[in-house]
């Protein structure tokens, strides 16, 4: 996932401390979020991206972008189980349980690659197009869904390896969603979400951002679509079938991932600037319950319902090692 320009940093650092974001206190209570572990990354430099997961087996995949490899981590022993090395910028990654094989989509050569996800031996590869970026599996039908370019999103069939249907973009694509035949897609360039249709790949919708500016994250709510901004640094709530901004709150900065955890009703927000988030159902929207200290530059991750667990990926800053934070949610 791409990094905005430094001006626009530097600009919403200062937005952000004269709003006095990063100062608000946590409101007292127990602990939501307690970190469990570290496990550590020896020899990861650079920044790390996206995730995966493979529940059953209790195996994260990690999208090591600046150190150009994917690496398999036994969860239950916190040892590496193998390391994808020479890929050119991997930046999404996804686990198809059907066939137990990882996909990468590398932004460097414009690849998606197939992997045995037991030795992570090749497993087969096509060409989608420039800066491939997030991955998506849809649940429905097994598909693998890839956003790339200047603007699309490819629609793969992993047992052929080929690209069957596309859906053009009005910009390059950062998070999208997955629901009943149709993709929710951040589009910050455009400064809108779009709604597209994965069997025709027409457009269904174009909502511009009235919320904030630099939409990267974004996660399936039950109470809405959740997308965060990082100028300003907030959390919105849009309605899935009008568009409409149910909801607008004050988040941490420079975010890239926000992960629904259902059984509690909460939402977590991961954010660069060195905290979760932790927002939980309030009447019809969310409340900001907690802010996590992580590190600083950890804004990648995910929550795994069925093991209960938020994984950060940290990465080598000044004295630490690149690692993986592993937090367990609180009451």
């Amino acid at each position: 996932m791409r990094a905005i320009r430094a001006p626009a940093v530097a600009l919403a650092a200062l937005t952000l401390a004269a709003q006095g974001c990063l100062a608000k206190p946590a409101l007292a209570g127990p602990p939501l979020l307690v970190l469990e572990r570290t496990i550590p990354l020896p020899g990861v430099n650079g920044r790390i991206d996206h995730l995966a997961i493979d529940p059953q087996r209790k195996r994260l995949f990690v999208a090591e972008l600046g150190n150009s490899s994917v690496e398999a981590i036994d969860l239950a022993t916190g040892r590496s189980l193998g390391r994808i090395a020479g890929l050119k910028e991997p930046q999404g990654v996804a686990y198809l349980p059907a066939r137990n094989e990882v996909a990468v989509a590398s932004g460097g050569d414009g690849t998606v690659r197939f992997y045995r996800a037991d030795d992570l031996a090749p497993a087969g590869s096509l060409v989608v197009g420039g800066d491939a970026d997030n991955l998506r599996a849809d649940p429905a039908t097994g598909a693998l869904i890839v956003g790339f370019g200047d603007g699309a999103l490819g629609v793969i069939e992993p047992a052929t390896r080929t690209v069957t249907r596309k859906a053009p973009l009005p910009g390059h694509p950062e998070s999208f969603q997955i629901e009943a035949g149709h993709a929710f897609v951040n589009v910050p360039d455009a400064g809108a979400v779009v709604t597209v249709d994965l069997v025709s790949g027409r457009q269904l919708a174009r909502w511009g951002n009235t919320a904030g500016r630099f939409n990267f994250p974004m996660a399936l709510a039950p109470k809405g679509l959740a997308v965060v901004y990082r100028f300003p640094a907030r959390l919105a709530l849009i309605d899935r079938a009008t568009g409409r901004v149910l909801q607008a709150a004050d988040t941490c900065g420079d975010s890239d991932d926000v992960s629904v955890d259902a059984a509690r009703r909460r939402l977590y927000v991961i954010c660069g600037g060195g905290a979760v988030d932790v927002f939980a159902e309030a009447g019809d929207g969310y409340r900001r319950l907690a802010r996590v200290p992580t590190r600083s530059g950890a804004r990648t991750g995910l929550y795994a319902p069925g093991l209960e667990r938020l994984f950060v990926a940290a990465r080598a800053r000044g004295g630490d090692e690149a690692a993986i934070l592993v937090l367990r949610p609180g009451p």
